[in-house]
């Protein structure tokens, strides 16, 4: 793969883009808050999955083109600008009748995926003496754009049909982008630049996680809606010290790799983040039934954490997670699945329990960066 010569920044633009998404974000979030029968109905949670992973998706796309292709330019910007707007059409459209919205949605969706291809067929151009770079280009444009005709392809059943087949795309771009990459289709991206877009992401994502926390208050100002939003307050910082940890003492920036395979667990880490949160709120809501909402907790949890000890495949070589170490986590993580569903039940004692198995995680974590730390980093 080829090494790129300069370090990219984060820009400005980057960011107030990235909060977009943290926007539509939250209004995937919302299709959670309707109940029946004591969880969410199966076609809005189905509705909320495949609108998150899509909408993360589009960000990895645009992360991916920027870190690469990027020059910070005024065509750079107007196509940022083109997919914010669209990606408004899709945060409009997302609603609990979430099926009088699918039509807008999906036409957002597929244009801002027909965006993406168009910039990597325009930057050909700017590769003219470069074969082996065009057909990373291309490969590239085709994956986005087959993508987009799948998603043509989902419209077109639903209005025949009535049935969604949003999964179609979704599944075959982080498909096909994996196998593009074990080829070496794609270029080697600056891993500086995309692990801070990325981290900084996250970092939106729990933002929005403990604006969510205030809903514990809606009821008024109770010791039990206190203890609540305080021990969810808890779970959100020991998971986002987990991931500082991991993210500063542990990942190596400076390696050299396509990223692909970082991003992918990313979006299924941000996926999981959303789940938590919800999972929060459901805590003490009575309507909720115990079953679902434990094990819809229990399940967000070990995803989250599933994921965040992969990016260990992207930690410094003396940073790197034995097999001793992965299996004491999985007991860990068994063991307090099964305590949660045994206190299903107590939801006082439950979110407890929580809070001593994210910090207890966490403080894992954090003696094992300091013990892989170099010497000379130590006494400084």
């Amino acid at each position: 793969m080829e090494e790129l010569q300069k370090e990219k920044k984060v820009e400005y633009l980057e960011l107030i883009y990235d909060l977009i998404f943290v926007y539509i974000i939250g209004r995937n979030n919302s299709l959670l808050q309707h109940i029946e029968n004591g969880f969410v109905p199966a076609g809005v949670f189905f509705a909320y999955v495949m609108g998150t992973l899509a909408v993360i998706q589009i960000w990895n796309y645009s992360t991916f083109y920027i870190n690469v292709y990027g020059r910070n330019g005024v065509r750079d910007h107007v196509f940022l600008f083109i997919n914010m707007f669209l990606l408004y059409i899709m945060a409009d459209s997302t609603s609990v009748a979430w099926q009088s919205g699918v039509f807008r949605y999906s036409v957002a969706w597929l244009l801002i995926l027909v965006n993406l291809g168009v910039q990597h067929v325009i930057e050909l151009g700017n590769h003219r003496g470069a074969p082996q770079e065009r057909r990373r280009l291309v490969g590239k444009a085709c994956i986005i754009f087959g993508e987009a005709a799948l998603v043509g392809v989902h419209m077109l059943i639903y209005a025949l049909a009535g049935v969604t087949a949003a999964y179609v795309p979704i599944a075959f771009g982080m498909i096909a982008m994996l196998i593009a990459s074990r080829r070496n289709v794609l270029v080697a991206v600056d891993f500086m630049h995309l692990s801070e877009r990325a981290m900084l992401y996250v970092v939106f994502t729990f933002g929005e996680m403990i604006i969510a926390i205030a809903s514990y208050f809606s009821g008024g100002l109770t010791v039990r809606s206190v203890y609540f939003a305080a021990m969810a307050f808890l779970i959100v910082v020991g998971l986002f010290l987990s991931y500082g940890t991991l993210y500063n003492r542990l990942i190596d920036h400076e390696m050299t790799t396509n990223g692909v395979g970082y991003m992918l667990i990313h979006i299924f880490l941000i996926f999981a983040l959303n789940n938590i949160s919800a999972s929060l709120e459901f805590m003490r809501e009575e309507t909720v039934s115990l079953w679902p909402k434990t094990v819809f907790l229990v399940a967000s949890l070990l995803v989250y954490y599933a994921f965040l000890f992969l990016t260990g495949r992207y930690s410094k070589k003396r940073c790197g997670f034995s097999v001793r170490f992965i299996l004491s986590i999985i007991c860990a993580a068994a063991a307090f699945a099964a305590l949660m569903l045994l206190l299903r039940g107590q939801m006082l004692t439950n979110i407890a329990v929580t809070v001593l198995f994210v910090f207890g995680v966490y403080l894992v974590l954090y003696r094992h960066g300091r013990s892989t730390e170099e010497p000379q980093t130590m006494k400084s």
